[in-house]
């Protein structure tokens, strides 16, 4: 179908060429597909609708549920689920439409219910998208915009704005407005960046810091929020009772007197009582909460009867400011004047006592700082409508717009209300009447005290609706299982969370004095909004493909600067607070990394990371790393010569063998199997054992990797892989496997010419080997070794044998050892010579080992003393006789069928005076090893290469024999390189 199909269709769907009928996708479509379809044959222009036969409704979800929909449905017992079999389709891609069960439905997540925390193995289902009736959504209005303005226009607008124009100045306090309006406006942009870059979940900034910045940084700055969300509800609370108290004194059931004494007359002044706080603010929290347990439906009918007196007593104030004149409607008063603007526009610091009233002997020093913290809260508040997401109708559209109009209002009403004040009162008015905005007001000043108290009510209502469903959204992900109770299905009301929340905020209620605890709730606040500027930052700053947000008003530096904003506020109001906070937010995020459940939520973190090792890796070139640079990377071959135990993907030795080639840790392994067959049948085998031994190598704590490959036969998958794996100068450079020691016990006769092959392979590809014998009493890291690391170093390696034996010194399981090298000199006359070269060699390598020479006369088989010759006698004995009973049957095979001399389907040359000498040769090196290392902890020998058109089963005998009574070996061939050098 080209665009003219798509764009052309109307309300009534989209026809394809093919004549099927398209249903539009919308926002709020069920998880149903919906589709009608011509008779096979029929023209889609010619044919009118009556015509279709109806496939019925398709609806995805358990097999159950599938089942009984076949059965309903109309589709007849002979037609597959996607339609007649001759019916036309896109046959070729495999699907016959982009709506299909799993096709963009599951794309946009949002009707797809699958986990927040994505992990594999978790089972994603489709079920039902018939939204509940009690499911109300949100449009931008009530949705975002009502919440935000309620929160933000507070109780500090009423009684503190005034004064602190008197004590700032004009100047200063349109400078104190823009700095915390900008940190919000800044603040609001990334926000609604990340809201619209997709679809959004339910918990608004824990759900938008949580995948930008990982669930760990989510979960802390969540909990946080959601802490300073429930005790700000108490806040709000007391706040809205102590103004009712104070304008009807008679409703106190307590009353507590207090003496104050103005000059030499003293009178008893009532003051509010700490219990008329207590009972009327649990009184108003559980009124509170039960228009919460209410719902949507029933806080959207509320909210407007908080907000609208609240928008009515701003604009009596207004009004009222306008109207009053020199000394009316009280003393200090002069209407808006010139001369008072002049007078108030410079600041004005000074002290105060307890209640803000200047005084030369107070205690409380005012600065331009502290009344950023004093302010601050004002201007909090731009997060209400993206707590309720799960609520919206519309994220990418209602957050943006309700955010940053909620923002700009506010901040705007802010700055004029500064020009007004500033105009319209002395300054010793505006410090003297903390309820200015009440004098006044037009026409009565009880007006502004409804509306402290609605406006304190309304910001509670928001608090207490915000926090359940952010508490709620962080269960939801499953990443911290002690929330779990808090879990709630989609569309639902989070009702045990918001009684938990409404506990919390009854109990800060009855505390009554929350002064120690409103700084750190405004850190919470701010530590919040600098996690939303950081996901900005970081997601526009990798610009990774994903990152495409609707919202096109946002750049990395702004949203780097609004992060610094933030966080210089929080300092600024208090440095002690500040860190109080980011240690508790610290403490929660190590509490989710120890016993939080890991998840993969795509977040700007795993995209950094990919992007760094991109650049790191471009940054290494090809050209060869430089000795001083150079790092095992193993690529470890985990297939077994023999069977292993079902689900057992690797030998259980090898992942601690694969840590001991590391130093402390630093550096990659490729763990990596072969599959037999053909790849087509066996890809999803080849899944499940990646999966399998990705499992294993977590358990045993190793850092790497698991790669499964599907060939014909073991040695091509080998091939393949040696000559593919890795990227650039991040390929294995070593293969390690474990020696096949059962061949001949098992008579596995395939294996020589495999391990033949595979050694031939890494040779040609530069790959060094290492081959472990004894692999099943290699040492874990709790069994510590004692006596010595013996190297038998023949031949030039590049110093990766010295190389292992420092990397295995480095564990605590061979730290105890000693180290051994055993060279090998042709004359007696070359032993000091070769011993003095190498101690030296090893002193600027900065090695501590023990040096012996061997000479050629020692490995004289006649030597007395010759417990370990008769071993190794036996042995080579053995294995003569075994391979003259092989070379027999190979020539009588060649005579038989009249061809070449043959073995493993290649053509041989077989100089049975060659075979001899090497026989004799690891015989001699055997007894040597057996000499001197038989209680070695382990022994290093240089690997002979296979010999060129040379039997394989000849070079497994050689190997055996030189192997033979040693508990455990490493066998070792470097490449072409060094990996060690002298120089610094």
């Amino acid at each position: 179908m080209d665009n003219g199909d798509i764009e052309g269709g109307g309300k009534e769907g989209f026809h394809g060429k093919l004549g099927r009928k398209y249903q539009p996708v919308v926002a709020h479509d069920r998880v149903v597909v919906e589709m009608s379809s011509m008779d096979p044959g029929s023209s889609s222009s010619a044919q009118p609708a009556e015509h279709h036969h109806s496939l019925g409704k398709m609806k995805v979800g358990t097999q159950a549920s599938m089942g009984s929909e076949i059965r309903d449905s109309s589709v007849p017992a002979d037609t597959q689920a996607n339609g007649p079999p001759g019916e036309h389709k896109l046959e070729l891609f495999g699907f016959d439409s982009l709506v299909n069960i799993l096709g963009l439905k599951s794309m946009t997540g949002e009707h797809v219910p699958t986990p927040s925390s994505p992990r594999d193995g978790e089972d994603v289902s489709i079920t039902d998208g018939r939204r509940k009736p009690s499911d109300v959504k949100l449009g931008t209005m009530m949705g975002v915009f009502v919440p935000c303005l309620q929160n933000i226009l507070g109780i500090i607008y009423y009684i503190r704005f005034s004064w602190i124009v008197g004590m700032a100045g004009i100047g200063e306090s349109l400078l104190l407005v823009a700095f915390c309006g900008l940190c919000t406006f800044l603040t609001s942009m990334s926000l609604s960046a990340i809201a619209t870059n997709g679809a959004m979940k339910g918990g608004g900034p824990y759900y938008l810091i949580g995948r930008a910045l990982g669930p760990e940084v989510g979960v802390s700055i969540g909990l946080c929020f959601f802490l300073g969300n429930a005790v700000a509800g108490a806040l709000y609370v007391l706040g809205a009772v102590e103004t009712f108290l104070k304008a009807m004194p008679a409703a106190g059931i307590f009353t507590e007197t207090t003496t104050k004494v103005n000059g030499t007359i003293s009178e008893p002044v009532q003051s509010i009582s700490s219990h008329d706080l207590q009972i009327y603010g649990i009184v108003v929290t559980i009124i509170l909460c039960i228009i919460v347990f209410g719902g949507v439906k029933m806080i959207n009918r509320v909210a407007p009867a908080f907000l609208i007196p609240v928008l009515f007593s701003v604009l009596c104030i207004i009004i009222g400011i306008f109207v009053a004149r020199n000394d009316h409607p009280v003393v200090g008063v002069t209407g808006l004047s010139l001369e008072s603007f002049k007078h108030n526009w410079a600041s004005q610091y000074q002290k105060t006592n307890e209640a803000g009233i200047p005084d030369a002997d107070g205690k409380v020093n005012w600065t331009f700082n502290a009344l950023v913290g004093l302010f601050f809260p004002a201007v909090t508040g731009i997060m209400a409508g993206s707590n309720r997401s799960a609520s919206l109708k519309d994220t990418q559209r209602s957050i943006p717009i309700g955010t940053l109009a909620a923002t700009l209002s506010t901040t705007g009403l802010y700055l004029i209300s500064v020009l007004l004040f500033g105009a319209v009162a002395t300054r010793e008015k505006l410090l003297t009447d903390r309820l200015l905005t009440a004098t006044v007001a037009w026409p009565f000043p009880v007006i502004v005290q409804i509306g402290i108290i609605l406006s304190t009510l309304g910001a509670a209502l928001q608090s207490l609706t915000g926090a359940p469903r952010l508490l709620a959204a962080i269960a939801n992900d499953d990443i911290l299982p002690i929330l779990n109770y808090f879990k709630v299905a989609d569309g639902n009301e989070p009702y045990l969370a918001t009684l938990f929340t409404s506990i919390i905020c009854a109990g800060c209620v009855i505390i009554g004095n929350l002064d120690l605890i409103t700084p750190t709730i405004t850190m919470f606040f701010l530590l919040c909004y600098a996690g939303v500027n950081l996901s900005c930052f970081l997601l526009d700053l990798l610009d990774a493909p994903s990152w495409r947000p609707r919202w096109k008003f946002h750049h990395w530096s702004l949203s780097l600067l609004g992060a610094i904003i933030n966080i210089v506020i929080m300092f600024l109001i208090s440095w002690s607070f500040t860190i109080v906070s980011l240690a508790l937010a610290t403490l929660i995020y190590y509490y989710v990394s120890l016993k939080g459940k890991a998840g993969d939520w795509g977040d700007g973190f795993k995209s950094a990371y990919f992007q760094l090792a991109l650049r790191s890796l471009r940054s290494l070139g090809a050209n060869q790393v430089h000795p001083k640079n150079w790092y095992p990377i193993p690529l470890i071959f985990c297939r077994p010569w023999g069977k292993l135990p079902e689900n057992v993907p690797c030998h259980p030795k090898l992942a601690d063998f694969a840590n001991c080639m590391k130093k402390k840790g630093r550096g990659m392994s490729i763990f990596f199997s072969i599959l037999d067959g053909d790849y087509y049948e066996r890809a999803e085998d080849a899944k499940a054992a990646c999966k399998q031994l990705g499992t294993y190598i977590e358990y045993k704590q190793c850092e790497g990797v698991a790669e499964i490959v599907v060939a014909p036969t073991m040695t091509e998958g080998f091939r393949g892989i040696v000559q593919t794996m890795g990227l650039g100068n991040l390929k294995p450079n070593i293969v390690v496997m474990r020696y096949p020691e059962i061949w001949r016990r098992e008579n596995l006769t395939e294996i020589p010419a495999t391990f033949v092959s595979m050694i031939n392979d890494c040779i040609v590809a530069n790959k060094a080997v290492v081959i472990v014998k004894g692999l099943d009493e290699w040492p874990n890291a709790y069994q510590r070794q004692y006596g010595t690391i013996d190297l038998y170093w023949i031949v030039r390696d590049g110093g990766l044998m010295l190389l292992l034996s420092q990397l295995l010194l480095t564990k605590e399981s061979f730290e105890s050892c000693k180290i051994q090298v055993f060279c090998i000199a042709e004359e007696d006359s070359d032993a000091e010579a070769l011993k003095a070269d190498v101690k030296k060699f090893l002193y600027d390598l900065r090695m501590q080992a023990e040096v012996i020479v061997i000479t050629m006369k020692s490995w004289d088989l006649q030597v007395e003393g010759g417990g370990q010759q008769d071993e190794s006698l036996e042995a080579f004995t053995a294995a003569r006789k075994r391979i003259a009973n092989y070379l027999t049957d190979l020539n009588t095979t060649a005579e038989k069928n009249r061809t070449p001399l043959m073995a493993d389907g290649k053509n041989v040359v077989v100089n049975e005076q060659q075979v001899e000498k090497f026989l004799y040769t690891t015989l001699k090196l055997n007894s040597t090893i057996l000499r001197y290392s038989r209680m070695a902890a382990v022994v290093l020998v240089s690997l002979p290469p296979p010999p060129a058109n040379h039997p394989a089963y000849c070079y497994m005998e050689y190997m055996d024999l030189l192997v033979e009574n040693v508990s455990r070996m490493l066998i070792v061939r470097g490449y072409r390189r060094d990996v060690v050098t002298l120089f610094t």
